[in-house]
């Protein structure tokens, strides 16, 4: 039996032979796509050459690429562990080979059907194929093309029509899309076969016909309005769920019975005590019916979600509470939660798990053992935080069931249980198992109300409207900052963007000077000059590796000759700040060690941001060193040092050093100062010196094992002296121009703190003796002690006395006390502990009340409580209010 290693690379080795170039997998975090937050498919990185905009060089590859399907159009989250088929994944890995311009539908089937049969030695009388059956209302026809070449292997009865939601491929509203075909397979027994014919239960949702391989034969645009055009290059783009490959090679049930997932189920085993019994959820929407499926689900769930979140994190994606830190934070809390309700892990384990993925998948990704200590650091810290999140969205519940049994209620309210999922990730199906354990149920129809408002204000908040592109001139962009900040260019598209109500113009140039925001460098600012008009360009982006140009009107001569010019002053800064990075990076390694990595960094004209591995604060010391070193550079003023399209092999026998989770092409720009050397594709200084000068202003963290620095550099350094020199100057003003300010301080903090001593000596005299009058003046009412007074003291005061006074008279106590400390009325109630069990008192509820009359509110515990207010002419009637309320 084939190892999943050995499929993996039987595949690839397949397409070499057919003159494939094998390449790397792409980062499965997408950073300089605006469209996307993870890469969910095979294409995403050659949107860039399926859309025109670059040249396919080589035209034929394959690859295994990491893919991450959670969010969006492509969301198998909730399937993960509990569909029928036991195949959906969060993240998975996706076999593909492309053409582009080189063969099209006849090459890609005769080749997947060679793979299938005459290396992985399928039966072809297990296999059915699927082609497009044409649209009416898009005016297609049925893809007889394909259809006639898959008539080559297969009798027209494994040829099966396929509908357009099953059988034509679109990237998104828009852009490159075609028909395409799927390859299913049917590994039922040879009685169910008999039955029914395979071909029946195609594309039926059963679990043992399903589909392995989907060829896609891109040859249309869709465009803004929907029609649909020829594409200029044809492109093929193929797609084999590794998982259910392996799952098919080795005659497994299921994807988790296969070698990819069985040692980390097992380890997971031997953590949680629980045993993993190989059964389907057998609910009507995928859940357990009993103890044995819900472990089992569990199980799947952790098993999956390790992989996503690992993966995740060692390309750089940080669990975060935005953007695609919030999707693996997600991702990680449902897995944590799993395990805490069904596998009774109430401590972190998932972090255990991580040694076995790095044995079994760190050979074909070099990555995760690269980061394996980050990785396990990062799922601890954030098990750590979730489990506390988790205790405390329970004692939540716990308070609103203890209400609803108050109030002989026996339904949660759906807005209640909303809270707890939106604000501590608690989830219905976990807040219902508690309910429904302690007799409640769930108001499930106004939970998914709840749910609607938010995905519909999310919704708009993000929504986005595309034009088409105008296309005015034939003509690829090339990209010309590197040299120039002023270049001649003419506009070869636009479109009209409209978010929130604001609408703006992209434009793509035919020669462009404007740096798009890529690598943390923030897009260039500037204009477009032509003979009788400024427009300004307020950013630029990166898009499908060009330059996008940010405008808000149109040019009123769209095919006038244009003069690009880049702001310099803002350039220049953005470009110190950047450099400046790079000297940091190699400064952070010199004192902290080889570990340091960079993780991240933001560089604008202000900004200087840089996030980098290293598992302990920075000491001062440490900070100090690396600032040193950084000016020292800086003082050496060295020149930048520039190669461009360098073969990447070459590139890093020069020193530079790949960063995990960046995607690079075959060849690469490295930039070196002195002693730095690295990939880069930014601007940057001409020389160190331009940076001028380097200052650290913060250390802090980010999240386990991950640091991060906030710096400044030339004229902002300069600013942040002046501002030092003057509050100095202010200070020093403050003590008389002292010479030693620093003696001077320490003596008035000194002398500060005795006379504080002091003073809180003489208020706990006073407070004694207020004390000592008040229990001589209490008053009897039918058998309670009743000490009441209105008194011109502060709270902190007013609540040292009335815990005095209880430990002076502990039982039958109602103890009211009124205060005024600078215009601001409070209130201070104390009972007795007996008050409260006898005579069902609480201080609390009775001072809410109260407060009302000094226009004010509070509460505490039901022995005692504090208010509040604005109203002070209202206390006295306040604290005889607190007197009625006790009826005693």
């Amino acid at each position: 039996m084939m190892t999943a290693n050995e499929i993996r690379d039987s595949y690839l080795k397949f397409f070499e032979s057919k003159g494939h170039v094998i390449v790397p997998s792409a980062p499965i975090v997408v950073k300089d796509d605006p469209t996307l937050m993870f890469t969910n498919a095979g294409m995403n990185q050659w949107k860039d050459i399926i859309l025109g905009t670059k040249e396919p060089d080589p035209r034929r590859r394959t690859d295994s690429q990491k893919c991450l399907r959670v969010s969006g159009k492509h969301n198998d989250l909730e399937e993960v562990g509990r569909d029928s088929a036991l195949s959906h994944h969060t993240m998975f890995e996706m076999l593909g080979n492309w053409s582009f311009g080189d063969y099209f539908k006849e090459g890609a089937i005769d080749y997947a059907y060679e793979y299938l049969v005459d290396v992985l030695h399928l039966d072809p009388k297990d296999l059915y194929v699927t082609v497009f059956e044409g649209d009416a209302s898009e005016n297609l026809g049925r893809d007889d093309e394909a259809a006639g070449y898959w008539a080559k292997h297969f009798p027209k009865n494994h040829i099966v029509n396929g509908n357009k939601h099953d059988n034509f491929w679109e990237m998104g509203d828009t852009g490159p899309c075609g028909p395409c075909s799927e390859i299913h397979i049917d590994f039922r027994s040879e009685e169910e076969k008999a039955k029914v014919p395979g071909e029946e239960l195609v594309n039926k949702d059963h679990p043992q016909v399903i589909e392995i391989w989907n060829i896609v034969f891109m040859q249309y645009n869709r465009k803004a309005d929907g029609s649909l055009e020829p594409l200029k290059m044809h492109v093929i783009d193929t797609g084999m769920g590794f998982e259910r490959l392996v799952r098919l090679m080795q005659g497994k049930s299921s994807n988790y019975d296969t070698d990819i997932f069985t040692s980390i189920i097992t380890e997971i085993e031997n953590l949680s005590g629980k045993k993993y019994s190989h059964t389907f959820p057998e609910g009507p929407n995928g859940e357990g019916t009993n103890a044995e499926q819900k472990v089992d689900i569990a199980i799947r769930v952790v098993a999956d979600h390790l992989r996503a979140v690992a993966f995740s994190i060692a390309d750089g994606q940080l669990p975060s509470n935005a953007k695609a830190g919030y999707v693996i934070r997600r991702i990680l809390r449902r897995a944590v939660r799993y395990a805490y309700t069904f596998l009774d892990q109430k401590a972190p384990f998932m972090y255990k798990l991580v040694p076995v993925l790095v044995h079994e998948m760190g050979g074909a990704y070099p990555e995760l053992p690269a980061q394996q200590e980050l990785i396990s650091r990062v799922i601890k810290e954030e098990e750590d935080s979730f489990l506390r999140t988790l205790e405390k969205g329970i004692q939540l519940l716990n308070g609103d069931m203890d209400e609803l049994k108050k109030n002989a209620k026996t339904q949660l309210d759906g807005e209640k249980a909303f809270r707890l999922f939106d604000t501590y990730g608690f989830p219905l199906d976990l807040t219902e198992l508690i309910c429904g354990e302690n007799g409640f149920t769930v108001d499930e129809e106004g939970f998914d109300r709840e749910m609607a408002k938010q995905k519909a204000r999310a919704r708009n908040a993000a929504a986005v409207e595309n034009g088409d592109w105008v296309e005015i001139k034939n003509g690829e962009q090339e990209f010309v900052g590197y040299d120039y900040t002023e270049y001649e260019c003419h506009i070869l598209r636009y479109r009209k963007v409209t978010q929130k109500k604001n609408t703006f113009y992209e434009v793509v140039l035919d020669h462009t000077p404007f740096y798009g925001e890529m690598g943390g460098q923030v897009g260039d600012q500037g204009s477009l000059v032509s003979e009788n008009e400024t427009v300004d360009v307020i950013d630029t982006k990166r898009e499908n590796n060009q330059s996008v140009h940010i405008i808000k009107k149109l040019p009123q001569n769209i095919e006038a000759d244009f003069m690009a010019c880049v702001d310099t002053d803002k350039r220049n800064a953005s470009a110190a700040n950047h450099t400046a990075t790079h000297l940091l990076d190699y400064a952070l390694k010199q004192v902290l060690g080889g570990h340091v990595e960079q993780k991240g960094s933001f560089v604008s004209p202000t900004t200087l941001r840089f996030d980098f591995s290293h598992f302990q604060k920075v000491t001062d010391e440490e900070l100090r060193q690396v600032e040193r070193l950084v000016n020292k550079m800086i003082r050496e003023d060295y020149a930048l040092d520039e190669h461009r399209n360098v073969p990447i092999e070459e590139a890093k026998e020069l020193g530079a050093i790949a960063l995990f989770g960046e995607k690079y092409g075959d060849k690469v720009r490295v930039v070196r100062f002195g002693p730095t050397c690295e990939f880069c594709g930014g601007i940057h200084a001409t020389s160190t010196g331009r940076i001028g000068f380097f200052k650290i202003l913060g250390e802090s963290s980010v999240a386990a094992g991950v640091r991060r620095i906030d710096a400044i550099t030339g004229d902002q350094c300069e600013e942040a002296i002046y501002q030092v020199e003057d509050t100095l100057k202010a200070i020093r003003a403050l003590f008389n121009n002292a010479k030693d300010l620093k003696a001077t301080i320490a003596k008035h903090i000194e002398e500060n703190a005795a006379m504080k001593k002091s003073i809180e000596s003489f208020r706990q005299q006073a407070v004694e003796r207020t004390v000592k009058k008040l229990v001589e003046n209490t008053i009897n009412v039918n058998g309670t002690t009743v000490v009441k007074a209105t008194l011109p003291i502060d709270p902190a005061s007013a609540k040292d006395i009335v815990f005095k006074v209880r430990e002076k008279i502990s039982s039958n106590l109602l103890c009211v006390l009124g205060t005024v400390h600078e215009g601001r009325p409070a209130l201070s109630v104390m009972l007795s502990d007996d008050m409260v069990s006898e005579h069902e008192l609480n201080a609390g509820k009775m001072i809410r009340e109260a407060a009302k009359l000094i226009q004010g509110g509070g509460g505490g515990q039901p022995h005692y409580a504090q208010a509040g207010g604005k109203n002070a002419d209202g206390i006295s009637a306040a604290v005889d209010k607190v007197i009625e309320l006790a009826n005693l």
